[in-house]
């Protein structure tokens, strides 16, 4: 076992374990860190916890200190030359007709580089930029591109659900999110319903997809042949989460419907039916646009530093 803490560097930043050697630190608490690029400020997001060894790296960074006076005072220098540095940026990529949109700026603790965040639609040949913002730093800079998820991540609001942006809020990382985990929810496939602040899918919908690919894994499909209580009769419908059933059974020129509970009915033979929607039709083009956006979103922008 091993004695841990978890800091992060941003807000709703990636959390890092380091070493917190003989310090009980309380969460919040701003500590100086040995990173692989020198001195770093961070918060405390986890307090002093014992993990198994498996569990973290071999080879842990150490907290050197509780950040002191000076440290804060160099910590808010820092916070106040970040806005200066995002006017004076903002100025430059207006002056050089650039077409992307400057979101943040980080000034290393140690002095090493300055970070500049931004979004574009494709490539921007920024090196002119970069010159000058190497004059006016006389440091190492690096721009790197982000996400729209990144973006209004920074600028923060709330989501249809009234409730602040998980991104905003509790959610450090972005996992893969698809439109075949609405389909599977039986969600709208409007975009607009199934979309974020961002314009791309809702993170949310990672939440409950594995009940619900578990719960699918064990109902038959729409279409499927099943035995029941009254006889044979189709799969019409499912409600995944209940694990309920709607038979269809034939009645001369008719059809009759019953709902059984998956627990009631014996599959015969899972035949998955075509199901056309009606609104994934509709929002064909719309969704593989979507889609296409989830994708390049994955691959990610590029870094440019000098």
């Amino acid at each position: 076992m091993k004695n841990i803490v978890g800091i992060r560097f941003r807000k709703l930043g990636k959390i890092y374990f380091f070493n917190p050697q003989y310090l009980m630190l309380k969460k919040d608490d701003l500590v100086i860190v040995d990173t692989e690029d020198g001195e770093e400020i961070g918060s405390v997001a986890i307090q002093n916890r014992s993990l198994e060894d498996e569990k973290i790296p071999k080879e842990l960074k150490k907290v050197l200190r509780l950040a002191n006076e000076r440290d804060l005072k160099h910590y808010e220098e820092c916070k106040q030359n970040e806005k200066k540095a995002l006017e004076f940026c903002n100025r430059k990529i207006k002056d050089l007709g650039l077409e992307m949109n400057l979101t943040d700026v980080e000034f290393k603790f140690n002095n090493s580089k300055v970070l500049f965040y931004f979004t574009a639609d494709g490539r921007i040949d920024f090196r002119e930029l970069v010159k000058y913002l190497a004059t006016e730093y006389k440091t190492r800079i690096e721009l790197r591109q982000i996400g729209v998820r990144d973006e209004i991540k920074r600028l923060g609001g709330n989501g249809v659900c009234g409730r602040e942006l998980c991104c905003c809020s509790f959610l450090s990382d972005f996992e893969t999110v698809s439109i075949k985990m609405a389909k599977d929810q039986n969600l709208s496939l409007n975009p607009s319903k199934i979309s974020g602040n961002c314009g791309r899918l809702m993170c949310c919908l990672k939440y409950e997809n594995e009940v619900y690919l578990d719960k699918l894994s064990r109902l038959p499909h729409v279409g499927a042949i099943v035995k029941t209580a009254d006889g044979l009769g189709e799969v019409e419908s499912i409600e995944t989460l209940t694990e309920k059933l709607k038979v269809k059974f034939k009645d001369g020129e008719d059809y009759n419907y019953k709902k059984y509970d998956l627990k009631d009915i014996k599959i015969i033979q899972d035949t998955q039916k075509e199901v056309i929607d009606k609104e994934e039709e509709e929002h064909k083009k719309e969704l593989e646009e979507l889609e296409k956006m989830e994708n390049e979103d994955r691959e990610g922008g590029e870094n440019y530093g000098i």
